[in-house]
Parts: structure tokens; C-alpha cells; sequence
């Protein structure tokens, strides 16, 4: 069985405690069936300082990018995005995006940085990984502004309705879901996560974050993105087996890459 984290931060890792290195959580992953991790950049400086760990990795990918809610550490640099982001072990721009949850105050910021990663990505024809929040209209209608369709992407961690969800795999871009889809109050989501078809979902940690039950409160690590593909694929009807093959297919497609 091959399973694909879709989205972790492994720079965000527990390196002291509960984690040696890269490799140890890379062979932990390994151990559960999580062959590929795509590590998901939140500022420049932060992606800079994580690639010369990983890109020794064969199965670990790459996504560049600046998060909404890191904006205010560093001045966003098209540029240095642009040129970071041309590396063979970068498949995405990401993770880019609106949050208006925990900042509304920089809402014009935000968008404006969103729209320019959106334009690199087509620039480059790679895929972006969206981190929305508290801003669905922004994020569909930014997304349709900006021909999103054309580099196409993936709404990460979806916690959003079915409203979002079918605007979003109208201009053809994918769903991934977390381990929050396990959590007790999250019925919801899963009625969501019923209705999107196979072909367009991924699964993912979200590490650190977000660990699925019964790892809930702990912290979370891509060997965990086994139980997300076990509860997806009960949720759908499907052997752990068959989903991991179709969620690994939808990760080559949509990044054009072929995993190892």
C-alpha cells in the first residue's frame, strides 16, 4: 500500500523530544504505508532554511510559498518567490491564501500577495496549495479572478460547507482533507467528505496540527495520515487499500509528478 501526505510542515517537527532527525520521521511514516510527503513552505526565509534538509529526500516533495498568516514576518518578495520556486524538488506554490479568523485587519494585503502567488503559479504552470478561513467568497472569488483554473491547486485541510467545496472542484481544483474529519464534532465535514467525488480528494496531516483520533492532543506527524485514509475510505465505502491507490493517483495528476 502506498499512502501520500499531502501537506506537512516538517520544519514545524518535534525534533527534540519526540523525533531524531528527518529520517526517523520520514521512517516512521514508511512503517504505516506513508511512502511520499509533500513539505509545505509558510514563509521564504522558513523554506530556504528547510530545503537544505530535505532535498537529499526522494519522497519528499516540495511547496513554496507565504502564508496569510505569516505575511507580517518578512515583506512578501516576488522575486525571490518567482526564482525559489523554478527548483525541480518544488511542485507547488504554497501555502498561500486568505485567513480573516484570527486577522481581518490585513484583508487587502492578504489578497493582494494571494492574487501575485497565484499568478506565479500559472507563470510556472504548478499547482497552488490554498489555506482558506473565515473567507470563502474572497478565496472563490480571487481564485476565478486571477484563472486559478489554469495552474489548478488544492483547498488544504477543508473544514469549509459543500457550497465551497463544488465552487472549488467546478474550476477543477481538488479537496484534502485532515484529521479533523475523525473528530467527534465534525459531522459536518464528513457529510462534505461524502459528497466530493474520489477522483478529487487528498489526505494529509497537516503536521504538526491537527492530530486524528486516537492520536487527538498529541502531536501530530505524517505516520498519522494512516488513520485519515482508513477513515476516509469507511466513509466512502472503500478498502484503506483502494483509497490509499486513488488519493496517491490524485496526488501524481494533480502535481504531475510520479511518486517514490
Amino acid at each position: 500500500m502506498f499512502i501520500v501526505d499531502s501537506h506537512c510542515h516538517l520544519d514545524a517537527l518535534d525534533y527534540d523530544k519526540l523525533h531524531k532527525n528527518i529520517a526517523d520521521v520520514v521512517e516512521k511514516a514508511r512503517q504505516r504505508d506513508v511512502k511520499h510527503l509533500l513539505a509545505i513552505g509558510v514563509t521564504l526565509t522558513r523554506f530556504e532554511q528547510a530545503y537544505e534538509q530535505l532535498k537529499n529526500f526522494n519522497n519528499i516533495s516540495l511547496a513554496c510559498g507565504v502564508h496569510p498568516l505569516d505575511l507580517e514576518d518578512e515583506p512578501f518578495d516576488y522575486a525571490r518567490l518567482l526564482h525559489l520556486a523554478q527548483d525541480k524538488k518544488v511542485i507547488a506554490i504554497g501555502e498561500i491564501g486568505l485567513d480573516y479568523y484570527y486577522d481581518e485587519k490585513n484583508k487587502n494585503l492578504q489578497q493582494s500577495v494571494f492574487t501575485q502567488q497565484i499568478q506565479i503559479a500559472n507563470q510556472l504552470n504548478k499547482p497552488i496549495i490554498v489555506h482558506t478561513r473565515a473567507a470563502r467568497e474572497d478565496t472563490i472569488a480571487l481564485l476565478k479572478e486571477n484563472q486559478a483554473d489554469k495552474c489548478s491547486g488544492v483547498l488544504h485541510c477543508f473544514t469549509e460547507n459543500w457550497e465551497m467545496a463544488k465552487q472549488a472542484l467546478d474550476i477543477g481544483f481538488y479537496i484534502s482533507i485532515s484529521g479533523i474529519v475523525t473528530f467527534k464534532n465534525a459531522e459536518d465535514l464528513r457529510n462534505v467528505v461524502r459528497q466530493i467525488p474520489l477522483d478529487r480528494l487528498l489526505v494529509e496531516t497537516d503536521s504538526p496540527y491537527l492530530a486524528p483520533v486516537p492520536y487527538r492532543g498529541k502531536q501530530n506527524q505524517p505516520a498519522y495520515t494512516r488513520e485519515i485514509c482508513e477513515y476516509i475510505a469507511s466513509l466512502k465505502g472503500l478498502s484503506t487499500e483502494e483509497f490509499a491507490q486513488i488519493t496517491t493517483q490524485n496526488f501524481e495528476r494533480l502535481f504531475k509528478v510520479k511518486v517514490q
